[in-house]
C-alpha cells in the first residue's frame, strides 16, 4: 500500500470515529454510568465488532450480504433490534439504591467484563451502516494488483487504532461529568437521554438501504 493512500484512508477514519454513531453513544454511556477504566472492556468489544466487519467486508461477504435483500434485511432487522433493546433497557435502568458512605447515591449496577465486550461487539457487528460503509469505502484504497491480506491487516490496525483512541475521548469527557450526575435525578434523566439515542439510531438503520440501490 502506497504511503499517500494509506495517509488518506488515515484521515477518512478519523473523521468516521469522530462522526457520532451508536459506538459513540455506548462509550459515553458507560463512560458516565461506569468511569473510564471500566469502559475501556466496552471499547475493545467496539473494536471486536469493527474489526469483524472490515474483515467480513474485505473478504467480499459484505459484497454478497449487500446483494442479497434477504440476508441483509435479516442483519438490518437484528441490528436495528439489538439497539432498541438497548435503549429500551438502560431507558427503565433503575437508579435509587441505598446511600454510599458519603451520602451520594449508590453506583448503578456492573456489567461484567464479559458483559460489557459482548455489548461493544454486538453494537458494532450488528450495524448495517457499518457493513455498507465498508463495502463503498474499502475498495477505494485497496490495489487489487497487490495481496489483499497485507492491505486488510494495515486497514485494519489503522481502523482500530483510531477508533479505540476517539472512543475513549468520548468516554473520559462522558466520565468528566459522573461528578455531575450522582443524584438519582440526573441519572434517570442521563438512562433516558442515552436510551432515546439508542432506540432512536436503532430505528433509523431501519432506513439504511443497500449500496446497489443508493449508488
Amino acid at each position: 500500500m502506497d504511503g499517500h493512500v494509506w495517509l488518506a484512508y488515515f484521515v477518512a477514519s478519523w473523521l468516521i470515529a469522530l462522526s457520532p454513531g451508536s459506538g459513540a453513544v455506548l462509550s459515553m454511556s458507560h463512560g458516565l454510568s461506569y468511569g473510564l477504566r471500566q469502559t475501556t472492556a466496552t471499547i475493545a468489544g467496539l473494536q471486536i465488532g469493527l474489526a469483524a466487519i472490515l474483515l467480513v467486508a474485505g473478504a467480499g461477504v459484505g459484497a454478497l450480504l449487500l446483494a442479497s435483500t434477504t440476508a441483509f434485511m435479516v442483519v438490518k432487522v437484528l441490528g436495528a433490534g439489538y439497539l432498541i433493546w438497548l435503549g429500551i433497557k438502560q431507558w427503565r435502568a433503575r437508579v435509587d439504591g441505598p446511600p454510599t458512605a458519603r451520602g451520594a447515591p449508590a453506583e448503578p449496577p456492573h456489567l461484567s467484563l464479559r458483559q460489557r465486550i459482548a455489548r461493544g461487539a454486538l453494537t458494532n457487528a450488528t450495524n448495517p451502516k457499518g457493513i455498507v460503509f465498508m463495502v463503498a469505502v474499502l475498495p477505494q484504497f485497496i490495489d487489487p494488483r497487490r495481496p489483499l491480506a497485507w492491505q486488510l491487516a494495515i486497514l485494519l490496525v489503522t481502523t482500530v487504532a483510531v477508533d479505540t483512541v476517539v472512543m475513549h475521548g468520548y468516554a473520559l469527557l462522558a466520565s468528566r461529568l459522573r461528578a455531575l450526575l450522582r443524584s438519582a435525578h440526573a441519572r434517570r434523566a442521563q438512562n433516558r437521554v442515552f436510551g432515546g439515542v439508542l432506540v432512536a439510531m436503532g430505528a433509523s438503520l431501519l432506513t439504511v438501504d443497500r449500496v446497489a440501490k443508493v449508488g
